[in-house]
Parts: structure tokens; sequence; C-alpha cells
């Protein structure tokens, strides 16, 4: 799995997820998908992430790009 797919996968379970705690916990919870919308927006521009930092590093998922180039 790329980075990206993993990023909208992710990105997806938390909307989800703060949807299901806003309505069964708090409304409050309603700010993560804010969080998680504000993100994406400005991941969009500048292209900066740090979920995908974070999925890099942790579970040694490549981009689209380096999967495409990879040599067999």
């Amino acid at each position: 799995m790329s980075v990206e797919r993993a990023l909208t996968a992710f990105a997806g379970l938390m909307v989800l997820l703060s949807v299901a705690l806003s309505v069964w916990v708090h409304p409050g919870f309603m700010w993560l998908t804010v969080f998680v919308g504000a993100n994406l927006f400005q991941q969009s521009f500048t292209g900066f992430c740090p979920a995908s930092m974070v999925m890099r590093k942790v579970f040694g998922l490549k981009s689209e790009r380096e999967l495409a180039n990879k040599r067999y």
C-alpha cells in the first residue's frame, strides 16, 4: 500500500470515528472532523502532512512514485 492510499484511508477512518464519537459521546468531538478536514486542505497545497511522515517512518510505506519507479 502506498503512503497516499494509507493517508486517505486514515483520514476517512478518523472522520467516521469523530462522527460516531460526536453522536454517542459528546458533540465536541466534531472538532476532530474539522481538524482532519483542515489538515487535508492544507496538505493539498503544501504537500506537508505529519501523518504521512509517521507512516513512512513507522510502517515503511513508499509513495506512488517510488513504487512505480521500483526496479525488479
